[in-house]
């Protein structure tokens, strides 16, 4: 038997699954993904800590299977934006900030001054946000002056972790989508970029397709994770991005909704977007990770983030029978949650607003809104919110509408949400019933590298999970049309000018700064 590895390295867990060729999986291990978080904004890892994590993972995936040898590739997903600065040997410089930290703010203000907000969206397909690597490398710069003279490579963290299985260096098109230093147009680093933020084109590794062979386990990884040196070390992505090839999402027509802790709306496109409204509005592009197309991103930074949030103030965090109880209480309230309403900004606005200084909002409370109404309307703010961040891009002449949405991730299994998903956007949702569709992504990249399947195609028809339809409810389809029309889309302007003043007061408190 053949059999593929697939990496995830996400925002809460590290999970590694081993598949089948035709998608099913047969072994899987999770842990928590090491983060640290020294004060409010800010967020980091440290890159032997995800190491180690990917090396436990790995072992802890391999022993459940009679024999490891019969793995022929491994590929790794993993988060955008955040990287790892090494120097000659090959050894971190310093710490990797997590995707969503927010310190970079100053440096992304400097190239907005330096380059332009419309001209980096024309160069890279980016909104300009805090969020994206050149941002944390000019942070680097500034703030760590003494490792930053040491380093000489900066690799993404699905590259970094194929570096210490392989000990080759490279950058997939999907995520170097996620640095503002890609020009998306030509699929190369972008010189003119580079020259005006100072930064040494060598830093950056060779851009290479996703599933591009890089090599082979070397013999230190084959002994640290029990992998065999014949395995084929493939070129991953971007999780969402690996999570749409998993779903079969390459081709225009098609929208995938990706829910994890964060949450991408991902819709393929032939060309990238070139309105710089688009850019104004928070949109992000890239390579999509086969087939040499392009995609859109809409989407949500605190989806499942959100959830978390919530459980965690109920106490059900860390208790899944608490948790189903709280889904059970939410949908015995009515749609409209008494006419309460949830913002989800919980980290920064979401397209079609770019606003970094956007805080999260309930609204519509009253003696009524007892926790099972609260529950409800978070649910609901996020559909909203889905639908609110989406529907703007199809004015744009690249993006085709969807009839459907194909949908993935851990907060599939919230069927409530995906109910109300479904009614909200009056669209179908088909949930792919994949075992972790983003670790299956990568290890179908993998799959292609190790020449097991002969194109795209031939790896997304392989596929053999099962997949369910979810359709809006027709009762509650006019309510939350309403709503959505004559409250929610207002909710976000309506609240914005104070959210903001609330973020720019906080700078100047011992919170923000944590002295």
């Amino acid at each position: 038997m053949t059999l593929l590895l697939g990496l995830d390295v996400g925002t809460t867990s590290v999970r590694a699954v081993v598949y089948r060729t035709d998608g099913l999986a047969i072994s899987l291990a999770s842990l928590p993904t090491p983060t640290h978080v020294p004060r409010p904004g800010w967020a980091f890892y440290r890159p032997d800590e995800l190491w180690e994590t990917v090396v436990a993972a790995i072992r802890g995936v391999l022993a459940k299977i009679p024999d490891p040898g019969q793995v022929a590739s491994v590929a790794v997903a993993s988060v955008g934006e955040s990287g790892v600065l090494l120097d000659a040997d090959g050894t971190a410089t310093t710490d990797s900030i997590t995707w969503y930290d927010t310190r970079t703010r100053a440096q992304a203000a400097w190239l907005a001054d330096r380059i332009g907000q419309d001209e980096l969206f024309a160069r890279s397909g980016l909104s300009l946000q805090p969020i994206f690597s050149l941002n944390k490398l000019l942070w680097h710069r500034e703030h760590e002056p003494d490792a930053w003279a040491r380093s000489v490579r900066w690799l993404m963290i699905a590259d970094y972790i194929a570096y210490r299985l392989s000990g080759e260096a490279a950058t997939d098109l999907s995520l170097a989508s996620r640095t503002l230093m890609l020009n998306l147009n030509d699929r190369r680093w972008d010189e003119q970029t580079l020259t005006q933020a100072e930064i040494d084109p060598r830093l950056l590794a060779p851009l290479v397709a996703g599933g591009t062979p890089l090599g082979y386990v070397s013999d230190n990884a084959a002994a640290l994770t029990g992998l065999p040196v014949k395995a084929v070390v493939a070129s991953g992505g971007h999780d969402h991005v690996c999570g749409a090839l998993a779903a079969g999402v390459t081709r225009p027509g098609q929208m995938l909704n990706s829910l994890g802790t964060a949450e991408a709306v991902f819709l393929p496109i032939a060309q990238p977007l070139t309105d710089p409204k688009a850019g104004r509005q928070g949109y992000t592009q890239g390579a999509h990770v086969v087939g040499g197309g392009y995609y859109a991103f809409a989407g949500q930074y605190t989806s499942g983030a959100s959830v978390e949030w919530l459980r965690e103030i109920l106490g059900a965090k860390d208790d899944p029978v608490a948790y189903t109880e709280m889904i059970a209480g939410a949908e015995s309230e009515p749609a409209g949650s008494l006419g309460v309403l949830f913002l989800p900004h919980m980290r920064l606005a979401n397209p079609p607003y770019d606003d970094s200084r956007s805080r999260g909002a309930l609204i519509g409370l009253t003696m009524d809104a007892g926790r099972n109404v609260i529950t409800r309307a978070i649910f609901e703010g996020l559909a909203f919110e889905s639908r609110n961040t989406f529907e703007p891009l199809l004015s744009y002449p690249q993006v085709t509408a969807p009839e459907a949405v194909i949908a993935i991730g851990g907060g599939t299994r919230n069927r409530l949400l995906m109910q109300i998903k479904a009614s909200v956007t009056n669209l179908n949702h088909h949930i792919a019933e994949a075992e972790e569709a983003t670790a299956l992504g990568a290890a179908l990249l993998g799959g292609l590298a190790a020449g097991v399947y002969s194109d795209v195609d031939d790896a997304i028809t392989s596929m053999r999970y099962g997949q369910y339809q979810i359709g809006p409810d027709p009762k509650d389809v006019p309510a939350y049309e309403t709503i959505y029309g004559e409250v929610y889309r207002r909710f976000y302007p309506a609240v914005a000018t104070l959210s903001q003043t609330i973020s720019d007061l906080q700078k100047t408190t011992s919170l923000e700064t944590g002295m």
